[in-house]
């Protein structure tokens, strides 16, 4: 049973839609350039040391380091970029970015709380997947093959595996349960502090690109890209599950 796909025929501009293969080839070696630093937003070194040896409520150090984590998420803001970049209306943008909180912060609390056992390789490819899912959606592809979803389901889908993403991270540095809680919710009003900045930074760039004409030339060039990029994402995680290599 189809469900009716909700925007993205009123989002992107007709002209913006182009075949994308001679694109994505032109494009994959950038997108593997870009492919290393993408995760380099692992809780690691002096921040990963401070974490693990916290003992009782700490709020402010765990709020820097939520906002930290999320500015540094490559592939967090990847995923992001390809939700609002044909999102014209504040109240549009609003509401997926809440659908996205909404579902990021309800399993980067209750993942830890619950001590989920999933592989962080596994989580993180279907992260990778999710901004593949967002740029092709982005490319008219999910029409010219004839499925439909409402985005507003994708997106707080995909925010709770990314929610999930982040309680991966923090499992791995055994966290002390004494001030457990107040330490999580710290952790995750940091998160929501750095997404609201970062994502500032973005729409305020996408505002004024869409002010000129290369928008709608470079615009399935970009989604392109970003397509590649998801791709590059979830397949180095799931080699890294396979060949049992150090988590990102």
């Amino acid at each position: 049973m189809h469900v009716r796909l909700w925007s993205v025929r009123a989002w992107a501009p007709e002209r913006a839609i182009m075949k994308p293969a001679p694109i994505l080839l032109l494009a994959l070696g950038a997108a593997l350039l870009l492919a290393q630093p993408a995760f380099a937003h692992a809780i690691g070194g002096k921040d990963a040391a401070f974490v693990a040896g916290t003992t009782g409520p700490d709020p402010f150090p765990f709020i820097y380091l939520g906002a930290k984590h999320m500015v540094t998420g490559y592939d967090h803001l990847a995923f992001l970029v390809g939700v609002i970049f044909f999102l014209y209306r504040m109240k549009d943008v609003l509401l997926y970015v809440s659908l996205f909180s909404i579902g990021h912060s309800t399993t980067l609390i209750l993942g830890v709380l619950t001590n989920v056992g999933i592989s962080p390789f596994l989580v993180d490819a279907v992260i990778g997947l999710s901004v593949c899912y967002k740029a092709f959606e982005n490319l008219g592809g999910f029409r010219q093959i004839g499925f439909t979803l409402d985005t507003r389901v994708a997106v707080l889908g995909f925010g709770l595996v990314h929610g999930l993403g982040l309680a991966t991270k923090l499992q791995e540095l055994h966290l002390n349960p004494n001030g457990l809680v107040v330490n999580l919710i710290s952790f995750n009003v940091g998160v929501e502090i750095g997404q609201m900045l970062a994502l500032s930074v973005i729409l305020g760039a996408i505002t004024l690109w869409r002010m000129h004409s290369s928008f709608t030339r470079f615009a399935a060039t970009t989604n392109s890209l970003l397509f590649l990029a998801g791709v590059i994402l979830a397949g180095q995680q799931i080699a890294g599950y396979f060949l049992g290599g150090t988590p990102s």
